[in-house]
């Protein structure tokens, strides 16, 4: 899934992936134990730094001092980092040269979820029952998809429904309030 995209009416979605949809990691609190934050897509320079696509909006996962795991199994501790165009330019410790940053390419790069109880999370959305305002139920939550005006809910069966009409979430159910004739 992608992108940065906040959700818009101050719902603050964090776009992060269960690290593995076809093998997820529980841990205690129901969340995944890891979330995929981005993918290392190529070195940038000799020196080591490499480009970083984030699938998050929490830029601060790339905050110096962060451990991030990788698709490999071992950890990576941001150095540095700074905005390059839609991506992000990251300096890892131990990451010295471009041979070095060239064996990163393609990894894909996950954390521990963040703590934050004000915001909406892709994992916890996926798989919930929707409802409309009125209580008829809309559909299961299959994926979000990202929309600059808007991330959408895709429901089963194709629906769509943009993130600024949620109203109500909790445990696998949303309520969302939607216009007449969105969802026929």
């Amino acid at each position: 899934m992608d992108t940065d995209h906040p959700a818009d009416e101050g719902n603050a979605l964090e776009t992060e992936q269960p690290s593995d949809a076809r093998r997820p990691t529980g841990s205690a609190g129901g969340r995944p134990a890891l979330l995929e934050i981005g993918r290392i897509a190529k070195p940038h320079g000799l020196g080591g730094q490499v480009v970083v696509d984030l699938v998050t909006n929490r830029t601060e996962r790339l905050d110096p001092g962060t451990v991030l795991t990788t698709s490999s199994g071992f950890e990576l501790v941001v150095e540095a980092s700074q905005p390059f165009v839609k991506r992000w330019i990251v300096t890892f410790s131990g990451v010295a040269d471009r041979q070095a940053a060239e064996r990163l390419r393609g990894l894909t790069l996950s954390a521990e979820p963040v703590d934050d109880p004000d915001a909406l999370w892709v994992d916890e959305l996926v798989g919930s029952s929707v409802e409309d305002q009125h209580g008829r139920p809309l559909g299961k939550v299959v994926a979000i998809l990202a929309n600059p005006a808007s991330d959408l809910l895709e429901l089963e069966g194709g629906g769509l429904v943009p993130l600024v009409f949620l109203v109500e979430h909790k445990a696998q159910r949303v309520v969302v309030d939607i216009p007449e004739g969105l969802i026929e």
